[in-house]
């Protein structure tokens, strides 16, 4: 089954508050943006964005320039029903991050929750570095969360790679200045608890 296959069949046969990540505020990575893009008319991008609750809060907080990318067009289905006429005003990318064409320096910020453990081929995450190089602008924030060293080793039947601060700012290396490191115990919508460690980076 390829990676669209998988995630379209997550997103078609689970409710959005039935997966594990699922959370109806993100609010580390709310506040991490609002560090990151003071100003509403930043751009900033969801990647792997799919159903998650991010995009209603940014547009209730009046940001104008917002792009939700996922690999699932299921999941963006979702979302834009969940936002009514507001879906117009965001800018929705269906596509593999690895491989997708984005435009150069075009984001003020970049926010990631649970995608780049996914990435377990070191080919991979290098072609996502270099996404994140090429689509943010100079000055430009990236926030990257996935599983900390104590976070689940699986998620929805595929194997992550967990990480602690370190390790993670270092797959992106120095061209992004770690500003700050935030742990988060994220309980599941059935009560487990996640580890997940987030990276708030500067693009030098």
């Amino acid at each position: 089954m390829t990676t669209r296959a998988h995630w379209e069949n997550v997103y078609q046969t689970r409710a959005v508050d039935d997966v594990s990540w699922y959370r109806p505020h993100l609010e580390v990575s709310l506040r991490l943006i609002a560090d990151a893009a003071p100003d509403a008319g930043s751009a900033v991008i969801d990647v792997g964005g799919g159903e998650a609750t991010l995009v209603d809060d940014l547009v209730v907080r009046g940001y104008s320039d917002v792009t939700v990318l996922d690999i699932s067009p299921a999941a963006i289905d979702v979302a834009k029903g969940r936002l009514g006429p507001s879906a117009a005003a965001v800018h929705w990318i269906t596509g593999d991050i690895t491989a997708v064409g984005l435009e150069a320096a075009r984001y003020d910020v970049w926010h990631d929750r649970a995608v780049f453990h996914f990435l377990t081929s070191a080919d991979d995450r290098a072609a996502y570095v270099r996404q994140v190089a090429r689509a943010v602008r100079p000055g430009g924030h990236v926030i990257v969360a996935t599983f900390g060293p104590e976070g689940p080793e699986t998620c929805s039947g595929l194997d992550v790679v967990r990480y602690d601060a370190e390790h993670l700012h270092g797959e992106f290396g120095p061209k992004f200045r770690l500003l700050d490191s935030v742990t988060e115990l994220h309980e599941t919508p059935w009560g487990a608890p996640q580890q997940f460690l987030y990276c708030f980076c500067r693009v030098e």
